[in-house]
């Protein structure tokens, strides 16, 4: 350990950081210990932290229990200035003002009187991963770095670790900003230096800021090197063919990818290069809200000793027993852990190239069909948009269906235009032949409030006929306005399900739905046209 403190002081001196006590790399019992022994937080929101009855280790992010996109800062300079996706996900912050920022995070850090050093790689394969640091003050958090990033062997810290790194990440998330800084609007900020290959955290104390901000990160320097980055889930079959799900939150997108027949690969953060599709994450970041052992026993199961529980209730003290189902904290509670709590994970955390990519959206209005197998242009188009939908009883206010657009499904990591991504993703399913399919995980019959959900038996019946092969050879036809092919039959499904107007009582109310539908796909890519080319146009909704 005096050895271990040595080198890691080291390590702090260039940053002008002299704490007395460091601990690098720490196993995961010595976190556990230095977290029961951290005095209690100034913030009063925020709650000492504790074990729970199957030994995971439980913390409070304080009043801050999700992102804060709006905090969000890209430092604007010559180089990024001219290829980031500049506007309300991208906002630019001078090389002053980060200075500024850093040297408050660096202040509160060197004032601490335990400080952590974390150490990993993002990206499993050793040809395109890139080395992290993370340094932090809360237990928590390192433990939660821990899990996420992909932990190093003894050698490889000794052959990779022991200088500069690729990305280093500052926390001071318990420090809030105390005097006005141009450019920045709030107490707190998520400054991302993609040049000096920096980011500063301050005001906000949410771990979830650390890992979508490596994430970001990567869908800056990846796509550079021809390397597509992807926000979806990937699992793999028996005979090595490799699905990627892409969701928005309620689509299914965790419990689809987690199927008993095939390994997961990973569960939120991917990248895609010529050897094939590799996870970014050495662990996984599940939401918790009302997750139980019927439903998710992969998950439920991971709540153990080494995983981080965020933000979540007990149903009382004295058991330690965790009441999900408990949203008065916040509707975001997350579980992290290690990937190998997953039974079946795959490791190395990589696969070949797709063989299918599934598009999965929630629509509520109950328009568009089960599944339907989309053309490269068509892939492109339905990418861009990131189509799902809000349900009464999701958000405060929302009372009727509402469409919800988030560009590659994943618009608040892009770093780039989303037009860049779609291009690379045309490419790559062109050269190696996948097959891009979009399913529609929600309404059936009518829209929410009328239809029925669609059957999970049914989704996964069809997902079951894809990965075997059976589908693509039955008979197609065109579905209208959206002209997608869809299957006339399919083994085990209702065939009525198939054509979503068949299911409705009233077929003009269908046929005013979906034109209703189609024109706020059509309103929404407006804002895209202009770096899309007229074959993507051509491929969404016509009437």
């Amino acid at each position: 350990m005096e050895n271990q403190t040595i080198q890691a002081q080291e390590l702090l001196s260039k940053w002008g950081l002299r704490n007395a006590s460091v601990f690098r790399n720490p196993s995961v019992p010595l976190i556990y210990e230095l977290s029961m022994s951290q005095p209690q937080s100034e913030d009063p929101t925020v709650r000492p932290d504790s074990i729970n009855s199957t030994g995971a280790l439980v913390a409070y992010s304080g009043k801050k229990c999700g992102r804060v996109p709006k905090d969000k800062r890209i430092i604007k300079d010559e180089v990024t200035g001219r290829d980031v996706w500049w506007g309300d996900v991208n906002i630019g912050l001078s090389q002053d003002s980060y200075n500024e920022v850093e040297k408050i995070a660096l202040e509160y850090l060197n004032n601490r009187e335990k400080l952590f050093i974390i150490d990993g790689y993002a990206g499993w394969d050793s040809n395109y991963r890139l080395r992290i640091r993370v340094f932090c003050s809360r237990p928590y958090h390192a433990l939660f770095m821990k899990n996420m990033l992909i932990r190093p062997t003894d050698e490889e810290l000794k052959k990779d670790f022991n200088g500069d790194v690729d990305f280093y990440i500052f926390n001071a998330g318990p420090q809030t900003i105390q005097k006005p800084i141009e450019g920045i609007k709030s107490d707190g900020c998520v400054a991302v230096n993609l040049t000096e290959r920096k980011m500063v955290i301050l005001g906000t104390q949410y771990a979830g800021e650390m890992k979508k901000g490596v994430f970001g990160v990567t869908h800056y320097l990846f796509p550079k090197q021809g390397i597509l980055t992807l926000h979806s889930s990937a699992n793999e079959g028996e005979n090595g063919d490799v699905t990627l799900l892409f969701g928005l939150s309620g689509t299914g997108k965790t419990t689809l990818s987690a199927d008993p027949k095939r390994r997961l690969i990973g569960d939120d953060e991917h990248a895609w290069s010529d050897n094939g599709i590799f996870n970014i994450e050495g662990g996984c970041y599940a939401k918790c809200v009302d997750l139980s052992k019927e439903k998710e026993p992969e998950i439920y199961n991971a709540v153990r000793f080494g995983a981080v529980l965020e933000n979540i209730e007990y149903y009382s003290e004295e058991t330690r027993e965790v009441d999900f189902t408990n949203i008065s904290i916040t509707e975001n509670t997350r579980v992290s852990y290690p990937l190998e709590f997953i039974p079946g994970a795959k490791f190395p955390a990589q696969g070949g190239h797709p063989k299918n990519i599934f598009f999965l959206t929630c629509d509520a209005y109950g328009v568009l069909p089960p599944v339907s197998m989309l053309t490269p242009e068509q892939a492109m188009y339905h990418f861009i948009s990131g189509y799902t939908a809000k349900v009464a009883g999701t958000e405060v206010g929302v009372k009727e269906p509402q469409a919800t657009f988030s560009a590659c499904f994943g618009e608040a990591f892009l770093a780039l235009h989303p037009t860049l991504y779609a291009n690379m993703l045309a490419e790559k399913i062109k050269k190696y032949d996948t097959k891009v399919w979009l399913i529609n995980t929600g309404w059936s019959g009518g829209k929410y409030g009328v239809g029925q959900r669609m059957s999970l038996k049914y989704t996964r019946g069809i997902i079951d006929l894809i990965h075997n092969g059976e589908l693509k050879d039955v008979e197609f036809e065109s579905f209208p306005i959206f002209n997608f092919a869809i299957p006339k039959a399919a083994k085990n499904i209702p065939t009525q399900i198939l054509n979503p107007k068949n299911t409705w009582k009233n077929p003009e109310e269908f046929d005013k739905q979906v034109l209703e539908l189609a024109e706020k796909f059509q309103i929404n890519f407006k804002k895209y046209e202009d770096k899309a080319t007229q074959e993507v146009i051509n491929a969404g909704p016509k009437f």
